[in-house]
């Protein structure tokens, strides 16, 4: 099969305007939990999102996969390398886009905001609760530098595990922390039949929320 064969149809469900919630974020959740479920596959991590971001300077846009980590204070909250690629465009432009693809569900919800890092005593206090290897890793990496070679790394985290061998107190990098997305728009996709989409977007107004309907 090409490219240009391959197609799905999607007719699990639809969606209304009366099946929304007012609150986007009450929605977001409601459509969360129906993708976390038993049942779900295997392989689909349901917190991974797609975030956008861009460099004002070149125009330049890139894409990544990132964990969501929290919905605090209807704020959408990650971590990763406050000196990578993204944590540097989200510096300079703090206006991105998440996008989460939840294929067994045929729904998609895209997100546009603006980004800000959380306080320091949250990043220490999440950085406190991951594992052992992936703390010591974030200490190690220098991410989106470029490295000679994989053997560097390899040798940094056996000389930073051997360090901390009888410890637990890995220090959380001060590169390192979260981030909380406040949103202005939000939707919600559902595939349909015949690519008739239905494609319900919030659009923040003030302090309320209006709810419009996109051709698909």
């Amino acid at each position: 099969m090409t490219f240009d064969q391959m197609r799905i149809s999607y007719t699990k469900s639809g969606l209304s305007e009366t099946d929304l919630t007012p609150d986007p974020i009450g929605q977001f959740l409601a459509w969360f939990k129906d993708a976390h479920t038993e049942d779900r596959p295997s392989w689909l991590e349901t917190n991974a999102m797609t975030l956008s971001t861009s460099d004002p300077a070149t125009g330049r846009v890139t894409s990544r996969i990132v964990l969501l980590k929290g919905v605090e204070d209807k704020k959408f909250i990650f971590f990763t390398n406050y000196l990578s690629e993204k944590g540097r465009q989200m510096e300079a432009n703090p206006q991105i886009s998440l996008c989460f693809f939840w294929p067994h569900l045929e729904r998609q919800v895209r997100i546009v905001g603006r980004v800000a890092k959380t306080s320091r005593q949250a990043s220490v206090e999440y950085f406190a609760q991951r594992p052992r290897g992936s703390r010591l890793g974030a200490n190690v990496s220098s991410q989106s530098q470029v490295v000679p070679d994989r053997s560097r790394l390899e040798a940094a985290m056996r000389e930073l595990d051997a360090k901390y061998a009888d410890r637990d107190d890995i220090p959380c990098p001060e590169n390192w922390g979260g981030y909380a997305v406040t949103p202005s728009e939000i939707e919600f996709w559902q595939g349909r039949d015949s690519r008739l989409h239905d494609r319900l977007v919030y659009r923040r107004e003030g302090d309320t929320w209006q709810i419009v309907r996109l051709a698909p």
